[in-house]
Formats: structure tokens, sequence, C-alpha cells
């Protein structure tokens, strides 16, 4: 479903990936893992067509990401939901209208429809009888359900989940985890997750890949990465302080 091939990329002379591949295959959820500022974000915004690798590759159902103009790009985009680090909701709308915003914006689904629709998902995520309140009322939990509701109101086919539980307490963590887990079963989508709860994400990704100093040192399973003897991933497993990888 997804191919990421040879992917380099730069910003302002700093090389962020040197060549990290990997794939995904249709409905399968694939954990993206490694250090912070290893380019795992940078991925994710090269999938949905956002950056431009340097070189490389991003191919979707055997498509090239980045030869795709027009209307063929953005059904391509309308085939995605991606739920933002910071859930990304416009302090302006309410619950409801911020995941109302998609279908407003690109179908031409009547106001009835639209309100039912997203009552449906706003039910499936949690938050019944909270669509008129603000962003600023929320607690970090329900803006990371509201961004999921959002991003999941156009039925994608993919899903792009950036630090789905960033700000959030381990009981909230687990529930937004459990509530992906609960929705990919349902609906088969095919999925990146990128994440720090190595432990509860490895339950729900079928495979895993590591990303080091721009590269993808590992592509397997949750029990293959687990099982691994390279030092530099077990000291990510791990997270001890003694190993190859150097913090600063």
């Amino acid at each position: 479903m997804i191919n990421i091939e040879d992917i380099h990329k730069s910003f302002d002379g700093l090389e962020v990936l040197r060549g990290a591949s990997f794939e995904v295959a249709k409905g399968e959820i694939l954990a993206l893992i490694g250090g912070s500022g290893q380019g795992k974000s940078v991925i994710l915004k090269h999938v949905v067509g956002l950056l431009k690798p340097n070189r490389g590759y991003v191919y979707i159902e055997g498509r090239d990401v980045y030869r795709l103009r027009g209307d063929d790009l953005e059904n391509l985009r309308s085939r995605i939901g991606f739920l933002f680090q910071g859930g990304a909701l416009f302090s302006s709308l309410t619950v409801f209208e911020n995941v109302a915003f998609p279908l407003i914006e690109k179908t031409r689904w009547s106001e009835e429809q639209i309100k039912e629709k997203v009552l449906t998902v706003l039910d499936q995520v949690g938050l019944k009888g909270t669509e008129e309140k603000y962003p600023a009322q929320l607690s970090g939990g329900m803006i990371k359900r509201t961004a999921l509701a959002r991003s999941l109101v156009r039925n994608p086919e993919i899903m792009l989940f950036d630090e789905p539980t960033t700000g959030l307490d381990p009981v909230f963590a687990h529930t937004i985890l459990d509530l992906i887990k609960s929705i990919h079963q349902k609906s088969g989508f095919t999925g990146i997750i990128v994440s720090h709860e190595l432990k509860r994400v490895f339950q729900i990704a079928q495979k895993v890949a590591m990303l080091h100093e721009g590269k993808v040192i590992f592509w397997g399973t949750p029990a293959e990465v687990m099982a691994s003897r390279d030092p530099i991933i077990r000291q990510f497993i791990t997270g001890s302080v003694e190993g190859p990888i150097q913090y600063v």
C-alpha cells in the first residue's frame, strides 16, 4: 500500500533523511520509532505530499506521489487521514465544526448528512455531548479525540498518526491507543503511527521500522525488534543511557 524508497531530505543544509526505505502492506499498522529529531514526522509529511524529497520516491498503491497533480493529488489526499501531533484544531470553531470542516470543504453532502456523520464519529471516539465546546474548553485527551474524529470523518483508507499520545498522562495515552486499535479492527485502514509508547504500540502494530541517523536500521515485526541484539536498537528499546546513542 505504501512504499518509501530511498528518501533523502535536507533542510537548510541539514540532512535529516539519508536514504530511508520501508513498506507498509494493505491493512497493516506500522510503528515508526526512533529518537527525537530522526525524521519520523518528516516521513509522514512526505507520504501525504506536504514535503517533497531531495531524492527518492513515495509510492501509494504503485503511484508516485510526487508525479500527481491537481485532481489526482486531491483524490489521494482524500484517502488519507492525518492526526497531527498537537491536534491542529481551529481554536475559533467548536468541536462539531472542527470535525465537520473536511466534509464541508471537500464534499457536497447535505447539512443533515454532515450532522449525522459528525455525531456518529464523535460518539465513536467517546465525545458525545461535547459538540458545542471550543478547544480552549477541552482537556488534552479530548483535543486528541477531537482531532482523531476529524481525521476519521471521511473514512480514510490510510491513517497517519504523529505522536498521538504526546502530552497525555498514561491512562489517557493508553485510552487513545486502545481507541486506534479498536477503529483499525473495525475499518481495516493502513496506518503509520509515530510513538514512543513502545510497549503499547507494539501490541497494535504488525510491523516496526526504526529510524536512526536518517536511515531505517530495522524493519520487521514487533517480536523481531524486541529480540534484536543490535546495540543501537537495544539501547533505544530499553531506554538505557549506556550505549552507542549519545544524547546531548
